[in-house]
């Protein structure tokens, strides 16, 4: 017996390409439909409206077909209140528990439509009656008592549409391609940079230890300095080949200007370590003049924030560097808040890890000489970042020059006291 349910769809929903995506997943799953109603907005800032009849050759099938469907921003022509179970105790939740994706998310409480706060993928829902609020929740900070939504029911998501403006992100969405020429796509990516300034957000660097190991250092350090970047995700390598640098002159007993292995090289990323381990912290070192220059120097001189993440494979670790990786993950989403933009560079680990932390609508940038780590991150959920197909020794130092030409232009300042 054939199973079918009405749903409806609004907003720019043809442009964006969600009405495609639509049709796609309903056949490629092996159900039908058939348009009911279909309002095409005639002007590029006009909604569209679609009402649409899903079948399916079985109600589970239908129900499956459904639940991809929810996460485009469809649903029923009806919508009931959520239906709400209290987790039974800590870090347990009901059977049949909804998860988030990280695209803005609402769900219908008393009649009501109330924003799901702090919204991030593979998260529950929880609501609180007193206050009428709802919140996405970690299941290891669920409490017992908590009210947990169960099923679909009264949630409703918002997927992103198309921007209306010009953008390096509306042209650029999701894909990947080592033929783009970068110098081009750098200049836009600095003038999307200033725009999300001059709007008042937050940028943030994710960061691998190759930008040392290319020599990047110096230009990332000066967009520090300059004030571009507002917070630091990193892990114990970064800061280590960081300080590693400024103290012997090279990364991985690498010789930096000459590319060349030094006698005992390989031992100076664990004396940069006791360094820090004897000064007590890296500001200490800083402020004893133990550091005088790079990346985590500029950190602290200009007061930019940062969290290093710690890993099973690192040295030492610095005393800086959070070990306990659900503590890091807590603190990467207080400075999280407010970004409007993330530059994640040659790092696959640390972007996943930022990604997954991040709502939807936040510009990313993956900028990796591997394609396959930018493929990977958008396959982890990560569906907005734009790809830059570049090593971190050139992105970065021609991102430090198109911001200072463009942030010139914006001041009016002559082409001939440029530095």
């Amino acid at each position: 017996m054939v199973e079918s349910q009405e749903i409806e769809l609004a907003g720019h929903i043809i442009d964006s390409g969600i009405m495609t995506q639509l049709f796609d997943r309903v056949m490629d799953m092996g159900g039908n439909f058939e348009i009911l109603v279909f309002t095409i907005g005639k002007k590029k800032t006009d909604p569209s409206y679609v009402r649409l009849r899903v079948a399916a050759s079985n109600k589970e099938k239908l129900q499956l077909i459904l639940s991809e469907l929810h996460r485009l921003g469809a649903r029923p022509l009806v919508v009931k209140d959520v239906h709400l179970v209290p987790a039974e105790s800590d870090q347990v939740v009901p059977k049949g528990f909804y998860t988030t994706s990280n695209h803005p998310t609402q769900v219908k409480y008393c009649g009501e439509w109330i924003p799901v706060e702090s919204i991030e993928m593979d998260f529950l829902i929880v609501v609180d009656p007193e206050m009428k609020c709802a919140r996405a929740v970690a299941l290891g900070k669920i409490r017992k008592g908590d009210l947990v939504v169960v099923g679909e029911q009264g949630v409703s998501v918002s997927y992103p549409e198309r921007p209306r403006e010009s953008s390096t992100f509306e042209f650029m969405h999701g894909t990947v391609s080592p033929e783009r020429p970068s110098e081009t796509l750098i200049a836009q990516i600095a003038r999307e940079i200033l725009e999300v300034r001059r709007q008042g957000g937050k940028i943030a660097v994710v960061g691998g230890p190759a930008i040392i190991h290319t020599g990047a250092d110096k230009a990332l350090a000066e967009l520090i300095r300059r004030g571009y970047i507002d917070v630091l995700f990193a892990g114990n390598a970064l800061a280590t080949h960081d300080i590693e640098y400024n103290l012997f002159g090279t990364s991985l007993g690498m010789e930096i200007s000459t590319g060349k292995p030094i006698l005992g090289g390989h031992k100076h990323h664990i004396y940069a370590i006791s360094e820090i381990m004897r000064a007590g912290s890296i500001r200490k070192a800083v402020e004893k003049g133990v550091i005088t220059g790079g990346i985590m120097y500029e950190c602290i001189m200009n007061n930019v924030p940062y969290v290093l993440a710690g890993s099973i494979r690192d040295d030492g670790p610095l005393p800086d560097v959070i070990t306990d990786v659900m503590k890091a993950q807590d603190a990467m989403r207080v400075h999280i808040r407010g970004c409007g933009m993330v530059l994640m560079i040659a790092t696959l680990l640390h972007s996943i890890a930022v990604g997954n932390c991040l709502p939807s609508n936040v510009k990313t940038v993956c900028v990796d000489i591997n394609p396959t780590s930018v493929t990977k991150l958008m396959d982890r959920g990560t569906t907005q970042a734009i790809g830059i197909v570049s090593d971190a020794g050139t992105f970065l130092p021609l991102l430090a020059k198109q911001l200072e030409l463009q942030s010139c232009e914006v001041r009016g300042v002559p082409v001939h006291k440029r530095k």
